[in-house]
């Protein structure tokens, strides 16, 4: 998912998204560790869509209590 599509979502999705990346990270990781994971790579992309939602969270609160200081 690319950094523009997660702008455009709301905050219950983007919630959303963390928690099915986290579980995902989680079920990739099991199955490296028994081996049972073909594309290794994928663990990587889904670090990546983990970072980028929070980062996107994390602009969004800067940017709320920016306008709440401004008020």
């Amino acid at each position: 998912m690319k950094a523009s599509e997660i702008r455009e979502l709301s905050d219950a999705d983007l919630a959303q998204k963390l928690e099915d990346g986290r579980a995902e990270l989680f079920n990739l990781r099991f199955q490296m560790a028994t081996s049972q994971l073909d594309n290794t790579a994928r663990v990587s992309t889904v670090k990546h869509e983990i970072a980028r939602i929070l980062t996107e969270i994390r602009a969004r609160q800067i940017a709320a209590e920016k306008t709440a200081t401004e008020n």
